[in-house]
């Protein structure tokens, strides 16, 4: 799993900074501090979110690990993730791949989540109608989107991948990933 968090996700400060950021970004100035960021996120991504630990991994995505784990009552859940800073301002991505012990189709995953509460599927890439953090901002649903066949699972291994957006403000980023991961399984 890959996360793309907004900048609210680092609070009032967090927004307020990038702001700033955007208005010298397009006035093509000086960018100075950029706190609470340790680099300038306007125009950027930050592959870091907390301070390192073990192993590489930031307290961020330790955490986003450990709290799926303890919330589907799965101490031994294989997870790895990699929390990225983005330059948006509401709603974090993510973007998820997911192993099943049963053959799970696509259709068949877009047909669940659907009748999943506090889910909307946005899944017409042909249509080019996936989810957007621009479009999930200020709602309480979890956008879900790009479910598809995880062309890297090995023959028999059930796998798919699929990119959610919600504002984690009005629900958290940890509990949407584990809601569906739950659901679908």
């Amino acid at each position: 799993m890959s996360t793309y968090q907004a900048a609210s996700g680092a609070g009032m400060p967090g927004l307020r900074e990038l702001e700033r950021e955007m208005g010298v970004v397009a006035q093509g100035g000086e960018m100075g501090p950029t706190d609470p960021f340790a680099y300038q996120l306007a125009a950027n991504l930050i592959p870091q979110i907390g301070g390192f630990k073990e192993e590489g991994y930031t307290s961020e995505e330790l955490k986003m690990q450990n709290e799926g784990r303890k919330i589907m009552h799965l101490p031994e859940l294989r997870v790895s993730c990699t929390c990225v800073r983005v330059p948006v301002m509401r709603s974090h991505s993510e973007s998820i791949t997911v192993e099943f012990e049963r053959p799970l189709s696509p259709e068949r995953a877009r047909e669940l989540l659907e009748a999943a509460p506090g889910v909307l599927v946005v899944d017409e890439p042909s249509e080019l109608r996936y989810p957007m953090p621009l479009q999930s901002s200020d709602q309480d649903l979890v956008w879900v989107g790009r479910i598809r066949r995880d062309l890297s699972a090995p023959d028999g291994v059930s796998s798919l991948c699929l990119w959610c957006c919600g504002d984690q403000i009005r629900k958290g980023a940890a509990t949407n990933a584990v809601q569906i991961a739950e659901f679908l399984l």
